[in-house]
């Protein structure tokens, strides 16, 4: 019976939902993609779950096209006006970047080789698309035990950025409320009004969806073409293609698909964790341990000084480089948390709020969403 692909299909979606609850409960402490590579691991290898309960599923099928259009659709997320209002933490973001791949690709290579110090530093700057370009490429290259360690990172990392971010923002929060910081460079929220699209057939969610669907197959050609990995072109697409009012913002929300789309894609991601055993994961605790140690004090290191640099208190700038270990939500939640808990008012609580979630979202957007499948693509290509 479990070899019908609707029982199948649900069993694994049972497993997403438990992550997905979870993860609200614990305020995004324990990350739904988390819970949900490592339910299927212990569930595969206790044997609750046969070992073809995805090829049973067929859904992956599915997910394995939709990468193109997911991110198309994330290049529809941040327009560039908002951009360059906040280009202080745009810079304090990829400093974070740049100090954690300079650690990692030079130390942890020459303790542990290139291959493993590669495939943490797609994870590392977050983002469930980055991960996937990285176990794709270490299955073609036939290094599937070191999936676990992309695996692991992506697993671990908001464990401890979230704490961290919130450490440092308290402090500023304090700071903050209590008038010892400048607060000139304040810009207020992310929020602007939105324009209308060029093409009033875009209103319609299937033109828009073909539209979205169609510039992803152009990425994939221009990818094979030129050996460039095709997700940069279908992320530059979809930044051009909101930035010219050709897409609405979100596009795949506005099409009302995005969520059905991110399941299919995470049942993917599970899927390339079908070939790790129990000793993988052993045997590459060393080097997850050394990614991710590395890793956070690169971006501490690259955001302090990037904070020094463009006139913020290190205690704001730093918590916007370790988004790339946090991502959306836990970045709002944590700026609702520490705004709450410091403003001692309703009216400090909401100025607080605005001075923290605009940049710690920008921050998101260029490590999670943009840098994150940059760095993988391009390092794992090295390889």
């Amino acid at each position: 019976m479990i070899q019908e692909p609707i029982i199948a299909t649900v069993m694994v979606f049972a497993l997403l939902v438990f992550g997905e609850v979870l993860s609200i409960v614990t305020r995004a402490r324990i990350p739904m993609l988390m819970t949900a590579m490592l339910g299927y691991l212990i569930l595969t290898w206790t044997g609750v779950f046969p070992a073809e309960i995805l090829e049973w599923s067929t859904l992956p099928a599915l997910g394995a096209i939709l990468i193109g259009p997911l991110i198309v659709h994330m290049g529809t997320l941040m327009r560039f006006t908002i951009l360059k209002k906040q280009w202080r933490a745009v810079i304090i973001s990829l400093s974070g970047l740049i100090g954690a791949l300079t650690l990692v690709l030079t130390i942890v290579t020459m303790v542990f080789g290139f291959p493993t110090a590669a495939s943490g530093v797609g994870p590392l700057s977050g983002g469930v698309v980055a991960l996937l370009i990285t176990t794709e490429r270490l299955e073609a290259l036939g290094l599937t035990s070191l999936i676990v360690i992309p695996v692991m990172v992506q697993a671990l990392q908001g464990a401890i950025g979230m704490p961290l971010s919130t450490f440092f923002m308290k402090k500023y929060g304090k700071k903050f409320v209590n008038g010892e910081v400048d607060i000139a460079k304040t810009v207020g929220s992310v929020d602007e009004e939105e324009k209308p699209v060029r093409i009033k057939l875009m209103a319609n969610n299937i033109v828009k969806l073909f539209c979205v669907f169609l510039l992803a197959a152009f990425g994939v050609y221009l990818g094979d073409l030129t050996g460039i990995h095709f997700t940069i072109f279908c992320l530059v697409f979809g930044i051009l293609a909101l930035n010219l009012n050709l897409f609405p913002k979100s596009v795949l929300n506005s099409a009302n698909s995005f969520s059905f789309m991110m399941v299919a894609l995470i049942f993917v991601i599970i899927g390339s964790m079908g070939g790790i055993s129990p000793s993988d994961v052993v045997e590459n605790i060393p080097g997850v341990a050394a990614i991710l140690g590395l890793g956070i004090l690169g971006i501490l290191g690259g955001g302090y000084i990037a904070s020094k640099l463009v006139g913020w208190h290190p205690y704001k700038g730093m918590p916007v480089a370790l988004t790339a270990l946090i991502g959306f939500p836990g970045d709002y939640i944590i700026c609702e948390e520490v705004s709450r808990s410091e403003g001692r008012t309703p009216e400090e609580q909401e100025a607080l709020f605005q001075e923290l979630v605009t940049p710690m979202l920008i921050g998101g957007f260029v490590t999670v969403t943009v840098a994150s499948v940059f760095i993988a693509s391009i390092v794992m290509n090295l390889i």
